[in-house]
C-alpha cells in the first residue's frame, strides 16, 4: 500500500512539472489573420505576449521556409505575390530569456484571376481506335505515342490490355505497341531525352522505355503512395499529376519530387486532373468528367484559362463503351492541338483561339 502512494505521488509530481513545461506564453495573433488570401494581399503576422515576457526576436516561416524576423511581439508584413497557392501553414518561432516557443496556425492562399474562357476551331478530324482506353497522348519527332489503359472497349464490357503505342494519327492504325501486364493500368505518358514515361494507376510504380525500340530499360517506384494520373515534361522536368489538386515536379533521373503546386479555379481546389500537356510555359490539363482543358501557371497552381470541349462529344459515335473526353497532344509544327476521349472513334485536331 505504501508503494502505490510513493508511486502514485512521484506520478503526480512528473504530471505538475510537465504542466508547468508546458505553459505557454507566446501564441499567434489570429484575430489579425482572415482564413483566405489572395496573392495580391499583405499578410500581417504578430504574437500575443500572455506573460509580458521580454522579447529577443521572432522568425516567421511559412510552409517550413523562413520569410524573416521582428525584434518584438509587433506586426511583421510580408506579401503573399510570389507564393504558390494553397494552404500556408504559419510557425513563430519567439526567442525569450535563452529559451524558444513555437506557435503554429494557417491560413489558405486562393486565386484571385477570373480565368479566361477559350474558343476554339475544328482543323482536322481522324479516326481513333475505340479499343484505345486513352490515358496519355503526345508527339514527338512527329509521331503520336499513346498510353491506354485496360479499360473496356468495343461495346464488349470486357476489359483490355494497358498499353504504349505508337499510331498513325490521320489513319488510327496502331503501327508499335507493347502492353502491360493484366495487373496493371497503364496511366499518363511523356517523352523526354528519347525515353517515355509512363505511369501506372494503382500500382505505386512506373516505366521508362525507350522511345524508338519501346524496350524497357528502368521499372521505377513512385516518391511516395500515391496514385498515378497525367504526365507531362517542359524539357527539363516532369510534372505527374495523382487526381487530387496537386501537380507534383519531378526529377527525371531519379524520379524524386523537386516541387509542387496545388491548382485552383478562383477560390476553389481543381481536383482530379488527368492528362496533362506542357504547352509554351503552361499546363494544359484535362479535368476527369468534364469536357474542358484547364490551362495552369506551372509556378503558382493558377488556372489561367478554360477550354470548353464540350460539343466534339456530339460529333462522336456514342458506343456502349465510350468514355469521358481525355488525351491532350500538341503539335509543334502546326501549333495545334490533337485531342480525344476515353474509347472514342475520333480525334479532333482542334486551334484554340
Amino acid at each position: 500500500m505504501k508503494k502505490y502512494n510513493l508511486l502514485a505521488f512521484i506520478l503526480l509530481a512528473i504530471t505538475i512539472m510537465s504542466c508547468g513545461d508546458t505553459k505557454n506564453y507566446f501564441s499567434i495573433n489570429e484575430s489579425k489573420l482572415e482564413t483566405q488570401y489572395n496573392p495580391s494581399d499583405l499578410l500581417l503576422l504578430s504574437v500575443i505576449n500572455n506573460e509580458n515576457e521580454t522579447i529577443d526576436s521572432v522568425v516567421y516561416a511559412i510552409n517550413n521556409k523562413k520569410i524573416g524576423s521582428s525584434k518584438n511581439s509587433g506586426d511583421f508584413k510580408f506579401e503573399l505575390k510570389n507564393q504558390k497557392l494553397g494552404y500556408q501553414n504559419i510557425t513563430a518561432s519567439v526567442f525569450f530569456n535563452g529559451k524558444t516557443e513555437i506557435d503554429s496556425t494557417r491560413v489558405e492562399l486562393v486565386s484571385n484571376l477570373k480565368p479566361k474562357l477559350l474558343d476554339y476551331e475544328i482543323v482536322n478530324t481522324y479516326p481513333h481506335d475505340i479499343k484505345a482506353y486513352t490515358q496519355g497522348l503526345e508527339f514527338f519527332n512527329d509521331t503520336l505515342y499513346e498510353g491506354t489503359g485496360n479499360g473496356a472497349g468495343n461495346g464488349t464490357g470486357i476489359r483490355g490490355i494497358s498499353s504504349l503505342r505508337k499510331t498513325d494519327y490521320k489513319t488510327g492504325k496502331v503501327y508499335k505497341k507493347v502492353e502491360l501486364g493484366e495487373d496493371y493500368f497503364g496511366e499518363g505518358i511523356t517523352i523526354l531525352n528519347n525515353k517515355v514515361y509512363q505511369l501506372t494507376w494503382l500500382n505505386n510504380e512506373g516505366y521508362v522505355y525507350n522511345a524508338t525500340t519501346f524496350e524497357k530499360v528502368k521499372t521505377f517506384q513512385y516518391f511516395k503512395k500515391i496514385e498515378g494520373w497525367g504526365l507531362t515534361n517542359d524539357g527539363k522536368n516532369l510534372y505527374q499529376s495523382d487526381g487530387s489538386e496537386k501537380i507534383y515536379k519531378l526529377n527525371p533521373n531519379d524520379l524524386k519530387e523537386v516541387d509542387y503546386i496545388n491548382v485552383y479555379y478562383l477560390t476553389d481546389k481543381v481536383k482530379q486532373i488527368n492528362e496533362l500537356e506542357w504547352v509554351e510555359g503552361k499546363i494544359y490539363g484535362n479535368i476527369y468528367g468534364k469536357d474542358a482543358i484547364a490551362i495552369i501557371n506551372p509556378l503558382n497552381g493558377m488556372v489561367e484559362g478554360i477550354v470548353d470541349l464540350s460539343k466534339l462529344e456530339k460529333l462522336i459515335t456514342k458506343l456502349p463503351d465510350t468514355d469521358v473526353l481525355n488525351g491532350i497532344a500538341y503539335n509543334k509544327k502546326t501549333k495545334t492541338f490533337f485531342v480525344t476521349g476515353k474509347n472514342w472513334d475520333k480525334m479532333f485536331e482542334i486551334t484554340i483561339k
